[in-house]
């Protein structure tokens, strides 16, 4: 009798050092991950970009593109999760990693023991989320097309942004609950939240009308003053 197989998780490990991408690999691939190695930013962002995987590890003083810079254009289309590796350990170069939306920061040098743990934790995480309740739908309910990064009702979509459509999905999960703006930002924009940030804020206008333009009536997005937003049930 035939079992099914759980889908092996692929890992993107971007490190100029060869000896230490070859310790990671070896490290790895020995834990039961399949591991693919790149060298340089430029190299690991088309990676990433074109093909599929569950985590990327990523140095950031890297060749070509900063690791830095391949998280920024990452977390403009996809949220796989990043953990950043560097010898820069200070506070202001760890900031800046988790302000442009990184998962996880390893300070060098770190053991493998340590990688590992975060690793896994990172992936426990990103399976719960998955597990987590979808999107409740009725005929009056939106249609939330996860591939497409969109929502549509009775067939006509909302033509949301990738990022749009993040914020929106996440209030969704949250129905009626007040969502405060550093959880949006960390959420669903994927980095950290500024007090003269007002992305967040054109998101939420740029929600409203396109959900507006499609006539869905089912809830609205509210502002909850001294939180941040809502999506609100109506009826």
């Amino acid at each position: 009798m035939l079992h099914a197989t759980q889908p092996i998780t692929r890992i993107l490990a971007v490190e100029d050092d060869p000896l230490l991408a070859s310790h990671l690999q070896t490290h790895l691939q020995g834990s039961g991950y399949d591991v693919t190695l790149s060298h340089d930013g430029d190299e690991g962002l088309r990676l990433a970009t074109s093909e599929q995987f569950d985590l990327i590890l990523m140095d950031i003083l890297l060749p070509g593109r900063n690791g830095l810079e391949v998280l920024q254009q990452l977390r403009s289309k996809h949220g796989v999760p990043v953990v950043l590796m560097s010898a820069l350990g200070g506070e202001q170069n760890r900031i800046a990693g988790f302000s442009q939306g990184a998962d996880d920061y390893l300070p060098k040098p770190f053991s493998l023991g340590e990688l590992s743990v975060r690793i896994e934790a990172i992936l426990r995480r990103v399976a719960y989320e998955r597990r987590e309740q979808a999107p409740r739908e009725s005929t009056d309910d939106l249609h939330f097309d996860e591939m497409g990064c969109d929502v549509a009702l009775a067939g006509t979509s909302a033509g949301l942004t990738p990022s749009e459509y993040r914020v929106l999905e996440l209030l969704w999960r949250h129905m009626d609950e007040a969502l405060s703006k550093p959880f949006l930002y960390q959420q669903a924009l994927r980095r950290g939240y500024a007090q003269h940030d007002r992305s967040l804020d054109m998101h939420i206008s740029q929600i409203r009308r396109k959900l507006q333009g499609i006539g869905y009536q089912g809830a609205r997005v509210e502002t909850v003053w001294g939180k941040g937003y809502m999506l609100a049930r109506l009826g």
